[in-house]
This record gives C-alpha cells, structure tokens and sequence, in this order.
C-alpha cells in the first residue's frame, strides 16, 4: 500500500505504480474513470468489456477482480463478491451507484437541466466554471452517455459574462466551432482572462496615483486658502503678499482702521477697553477734585 491512505497501488515489473481510488457513496464516477485507466494500462479491460464471441484469460478475469475488489468498501464486496466475472462484478456496481436503465435515464435528464442552468459568475475564473462543465460530462460518461464536443464548447462561450464577449465575438467569427475543441476553447479563454487581469492591475495602480495626487494637491489648496483668507480678510483685497513684517498699509475689514488684521482685534479691543477706562476714571477723578471732593481710589 502506499499513497493517500485508502488507496490502492498496483505494480507490475518494470512498470510504474499506479494508484486506485477507494470507493465512497460520493466519487464513483472518479473511482470509475480511474479503475478503468489503470485496467486498461494492464490490458484487463477484456476482462470487463470483453470482445463480441471471444473468452477472457482465467488469470486476467480474478486480477481483475482482485484489483476492483481492493478498492471497494467492506459492505460493497460483500454484495458483489457472488459473481463469478468480473464483468458482472462492473456492472453490479454500476447499477448499485447509477441504478437501473430508468434511474440512469432520469439522472441524464437531470444532468441535462444542471448544463443548461449553468452559468459563469463575475467573480468565478475561466478554470473553475470549465471544471465544473468537464464534471457534468463526466458523470454523462459514467451513465453511458455522452455530449458532443461542439455542444460543450457552445455551453462554455455562451455563458460567460459580459467582459468576454470580445474574445467570444472573435473565435465565432475567426474559427470553427464545429471541430474546435473544449480544452482549446478554454485556452483562449484563458489567454484572454490573463490579459483583463494584467490591464485591471495597471487601472488599480494608476487609479491610485490620481487619487494620491487628488489628495496631495487638496492639501496644497488648503494651505493657500489659509495663507489667502489670512491676508485677504485684513487687506480687503489690497495689496497682497506685500512685506509681512509691515502691516501699516492692511486694513482691518472689521474695524477699518490700518496696522492689524481682524485675527489679532481681541488682543487689540482688551487693550483699548483697558486704556479708555483708566483715561475715564484719570478725568473723573480731576472732576470731582476740581468740585471739592476726594475720592480714594
């Protein structure tokens, strides 16, 4: 044994191993693809599908067995060990996970209906909606059926969202969809998918280079409207950016007098307040003196 644990190795002399799957409630059409590649690369597939008239090799027939029987669950090999062939072996798998003619009829028309409501979401990739595609048409080939390559090609194109209608509009009108096929398709897809990645980067990237510059220049606009509004509101419009220092020929838009701005009037009102009082109280004080009366301040 050897590989993931449940899986099976078969060797052969000379020969590189090659791993089967166990069978679950969940993977039997994988199981199936991958018993049978192995099968056939030993040449035991005669042992399942055998020619029209011929006879299966004895030897060929219990290898073939005893590799199927290896990957199945215990409850599984019990049902099927009664058969002689392995080719009644296959088939009763087949049916116990695919069910008779009918179930099988009924999980096509299902599968149908999974195909044609499939679609490709924006955020979704050319590889993972092309998987889910390739895994309908493998369980249509686990059921014994099949879909023609056009059909799936046609499914694929038809599906995708809006930012691949050009590369669509081209391979429909450059190329054959009748004889291109599916993994070509993706291909192109592909391609084209790399190169809306690699000019979406370019648009991030420039876009965020506008938007610093934005930023950048909003805040040398608001440093010259301060330095703007500071000389516009003292001078009135006159004379502006003229000899910081001097501030004689300003005029204050809130008082009108010149030599300040109207941002340093508070210091400025606090101090003439302050000398017109001592001026009132000096000449009341000369007032009542001339009058006879003495006031003690």
């Amino acid at each position: 044994m050897a590989g993931n644990a449940g899986d099976l190795t078969v060797r052969e002399q000379g020969n590189v191993p090659l791993q089967c799957p166990k069978l679950t409630e969940m993977n039997y059409t994988s199981w199936s693809i991958l018993v049978e590649t192995v099968l056939r690369a030993y040449g035991l597939w005669e042992s399942v599908d055998p020619v029209t008239g011929g006879t299966v090799d004895e030897k060929k027939n219990y290898t073939t067995k005893a590799i199927i029987f290896q990957t199945l669950p215990e409850d599984i090999l019990l049902q099927v060990s009664k058969h002689k062939d392995a080719k009644d072996v296959w088939e009763a798998i087949r049916v116990r996970y695919l069910g008779a003619d009918r179930v099988q009829k009924a999980r096509m028309q299902t599968l149908r209906s999974e195909l044609e409501m499939l679609r490709m979401k924006e955020t979704e990739t050319i590889n993972e909606f092309s998987g889910k595609i390739s895994g309908i048409v493998a369980k249509f080939k686990s059921l014994g059926s099949s879909l023609e390559e056009e059909v799936v090609v046609r499914k694929l194109l038809n599906s995708t969202p809006k930012k691949y209608l050009p590369i669509i509009a081209s391979i429909e009108q450059y190329s054959d969809i009748e004889t291109m096929s599916f993994e070509e398709a993706v291909g192109r897809l592909k391609a084209y998918e790399e190169r809306l990645k690699s000019h979406d980067g370019k648009d991030e990237e420039q876009g965020q280079l506008l938007l610093t510059n934005s930023e950048h220049d909003g805040k040398q606009f608001g440093r010259g409207r301060g330095r703007g509004r500071g000389f516009g509101r003292g001078e009135r419009g006159r004379g502006r950016g003229s000899g910081r220092g001097d501030k004689s020929g300003f005029r204050c838009y809130e008082c009108g007098m010149f030599g300040h701005f109207a941002s340093s009037l508070g210091s400025l009102y606090e101090f003439r307040v302050d000398s017109w009082l001592l001026t009132f109280i000096f000449i009341f004080k000369w007032v009542l003196l001339f009058n006879g009366i003495v006031l003690e301040l």
